[in-house]
């Protein structure tokens, strides 16, 4: 008896396995032969809604819809299958545009009010009809009709790579469109406000004369020859000052990024001397002070570093 039972259970088993194999390759080849049938649901369907729905979004949801029809179909109920998986198509497209439509109902009904009234104006008149025809057929005032596009315009929702259409061969989408090439990002604006002021303070704590170089030549316009005359020093150290100054500068804020661990310890007058004016750059303000101020465009004092008056008297005394 046990060896029957054993024997009747393994045949059930089997039986069912190939009916489930059967089944399955009875719903892929019903999936295969109708999947033009969902091209055709997609532009029944479509002409239905605005003209921003991506088609190949509801063409996706009406592939699932396809699946799930043929995986339900039962043939007994005597209705054609392409029947049947046509209502499945359609119902998982609307289910997939509504879950996706953030906009009340009403917001859609107003859309395809609007829209099929400029219709019918535009086939009356046999052009698009301005906002003054569009809002006396509607029965609304100018202004009551510009409110209405605004919620309108606001229920859309489209996501950045979105193609925009365009006169042009190029192919721009929504980023393309709506960015700003002139546009600061916030973290290049944070750091171009970060190394300003550690260039301001470093300017600040460089020796008199160096300073008086870089502040003059490269703030206020002055030339080597007027540097010259007001340091009372030749051409040739006047460059010599402006190098000397602009290696301390490089160096002093390039240090301001390099970690401890990553820096050499100095060696000799020279690169102490360097490590102790890095070291003054890093604490002459706080971190939230150079993040405050944000000055691109140097605006020279009325009373510049190195007044006019004084360059004369200097070449005068000079000659």
């Amino acid at each position: 008896m046990n060896t029957v039972a054993k024997k009747t259970k393994t045949n059930k088993k089997a039986t069912a396995a190939q009916a489930e194999e059967m089944d399955l390759t009875e719903i892929n080849a019903r999936i295969e032969a109708n999947v033009e049938l969902v091209n055709h649901v997609v532009f029944q369907v479509a002409v239905h809604f605005p003209r921003h729905v991506d088609r190949e979004e509801l063409a996706r949801a009406g592939a699932l819809g396809l699946v799930e029809a043929s995986r339900r179909f039962d043939a007994s109920r005597g209705v054609p299958f392409e029947r049947f998986a046509a209502q499945r198509i359609r119902g998982a497209i609307l289910d997939s545009v509504r879950a996706a439509d953030w906009a009340p109902r009403s917001v859609r009904l107003l859309a395809r009010r609007l829209e099929a009234t400029e219709q019918q104006l535009a086939s009356r008149l046999g052009r698009v009809p301005d906002s003054d025809e569009t809002a006396k057929e509607m029965g609304l005032s100018r202004s009551d009709l510009a409110k209405i596009q605004d919620r309108l315009f606001r229920s859309v929702v489209l996501a950045l790579d979105h193609e925009t259409n365009d006169s042009s061969d190029e192919e721009l989408t929504l980023v393309d469109v709506l960015s700003d090439p002139n546009a600061v990002d916030p973290t290049e604006e944070l750091e171009g406000r970060e190394i300003h002021s550690y260039l301001r303070d470093a300017v600040k704590l460089l020796p008199e004369r160096q300073r008086a170089v870089v502040i003059g030549y490269f703030l206020e316009g002055k030339s080597s020859k007027e540097l010259a005359a007001f340091l009372n020093v030749t051409e040739s150290r006047v460059s010599q000052l402006r190098s000397e100054a602009l290696q301390a500068l490089k160096l002093g804020i390039e240090a301001q990024y390099t970690l401890e661990e990553d820096a050499d310890s100095p060696v000799g007058k020279v690169a102490k001397r360097r490590a102790v004016f890095s070291d003054q750059i890093g604490t002459a303000s706080e971190w939230h002070e150079r993040l405050e101020t944000w000055d691109d465009k140097y605006q020279v004092p009325e009373e510049p570093f190195i007044p006019v008056r004084r360059l004369t008297r200097a070449a005068s005394t000079k000659r």
